[in-house]
């Protein structure tokens, strides 16, 4: 008999709890207004058997429960730790502060009749590492906008550091030419945040590595990979069933990696050839999936007519069922009906971009990254690394 389905070490691994830890949160602290993003009736939210809370639905990977303690030096840290959250994704803001113990800071967004932004921090920051959470998810403009307002607003409030905490980075697509005369927009924007006074940025799967290098200040670039490990790991899946399916070949790298934490199990590969934006063809299969249960794995789903198209193919070579793992959920239409059609036997993302009420469908799973960039916005603040053991569970480059 094969064995079940086995993450990796570092996600199956707790924190020691007996080690010392630079930085210590007070766990006793509960929210007691979460918003709850993710708790709707049509859709399927993972709830995790360590919440405390049966209300909660976020998931708590293992490594990521924070210990029962506290010293005089955390509460100085507090003091001088302020998270602020745009209009993009409160929701998500609001389960990061709570993870961490904080009240989130008071801060008045508006806008004008003419569709001009206005930003003013309602309590003081001077001499505070500030983190601003914003991603750049549709509208995409005017989420940017904003987030550079805000940027703006706390360094002339004499912020001792700006960290903009991007969960999504809009504009990630576009880092290289592929034809002349285009621009390179995520230049671009690295270009404002940076102008616009951040210090540091902190992202969540970043589209393509190479985006980090058009900041002229430190990334922490973080993976929503444990997350959803984490997640398949508490499946019945035999390991031997399994195999992980990049829907395309610039997505190989980021399957292969997935595939070594879940049980290093084998790979196969979708071939594609694309005649537009958002728009794909299939073309052919590389790898064996009969018989097998596919776990499909991108950064992104948009349209969804790349991984739909995949998951077509990976059915009619014989794949008994098929899994979509994502990071981002732009969902652009028409991805709901592609992805609600049947071909997935569940559809699993992060909250790193709002979705709306209206958009659940049943075989949707959506999962919480706040304890993961919750985590991550500790060690920045402490300048702590976050890739030494047992660190290096977050992912964190």
């Amino acid at each position: 008999m094969s064995t079940l389905l086995q993450s990796s070490s570092f996600i199956s691994s707790p924190i020691n709890p007996s080690r010392p830890r630079i930085s210590l949160r007070n766990s006793s602290v509960r929210c007691n207004n979460v918003v709850q993003s993710v708790n709707f009736d049509n859709g399927k939210p993972y709830r995790s058997t360590q919440s405390s809370s049966p209300n909660v639905t976020t998931s708590i990977p293992s490594f990521l429960l924070a210990p029962d303690t506290r010293s005089i030096h955390d509460l100085v840290n507090k003091n001088r730790l302020r998270i602020f959250s745009g209009t993009a994704n409160p929701a998500l803001a609001q389960e990061i502060s709570c993870y961490m113990g904080l009240d989130l800071g008071k801060i008045k967004i508006k806008r004008f009749a003419d569709g001009e932004i206005y930003v003013q921090l309602q309590e003081s920051v001077r001499g505070c590492d500030v983190f601003l959470v914003q991603p750049t998810c549709p509208p995409a403009n005017e989420n940017l906008m904003e987030l550079l307002v805000m940027i703006d607003a706390c360094r002339r409030a004499s912020a001792k550091t700006i960290t903009a905490v991007i969960p999504y980075f809009g504009y990630a697509r576009a880092d290289r030419k592929t034809q002349g005369r285009e621009s390179i927009a995520a230049k671009l924007v690295a270009n404002l945040i940076t102008e616009a006074g951040a210090n540091r940025v902190l992202a969540c799967d970043l589209h393509s590595g190479q985006s980090m290098g058009y900041f002229d200040i430190p990334v922490d670039h973080v993976y929503g990979q444990p997350v959803i490990l984490d997640y398949l790991a508490s499946k019945t899946i035999c390991s031997d069933d399994l195999v992980v399916v990049s829907p395309d070949v610039g997505g190989v790298a980021r399957a292969r990696a997935f595939a070594k934490k879940l049980s290093d199990a084998p790979l196969a590969i979708v071939d594609k050839r694309r005649h537009g934006h958002n728009v794909a063809e299939v073309m052919n299969l590389i790898g064996d999936v009969k018989g097998k249960v596919a776990v499909m794995v991108d950064d992104m789903i948009d349209t969804a007519g790349t991984i739909s198209k995949g998951a077509a193919l990976l059915h009619q070579e014989g794949a008994r069922e098929v899994y979509a793992c994502t990071t981002h959920a732009v969902f652009s239409p028409p991805a709901i009906e592609r992805l609600s059609s049947g071909l997935f036997q569940e559809v699993i993302i992060t909250n790193t971009i709002p979705l709306a009420e209206k958009n659940y469908f049943p075989q949707l799973t959506v999962l919480s990254v706040a304890n993961l960039l919750g985590e991550t916005i500790w060690r920045v603040h402490d300048d702590c690394s976050g890739g030494i053991e047992p660190f290096s569970s977050l992912g964190i480059d």
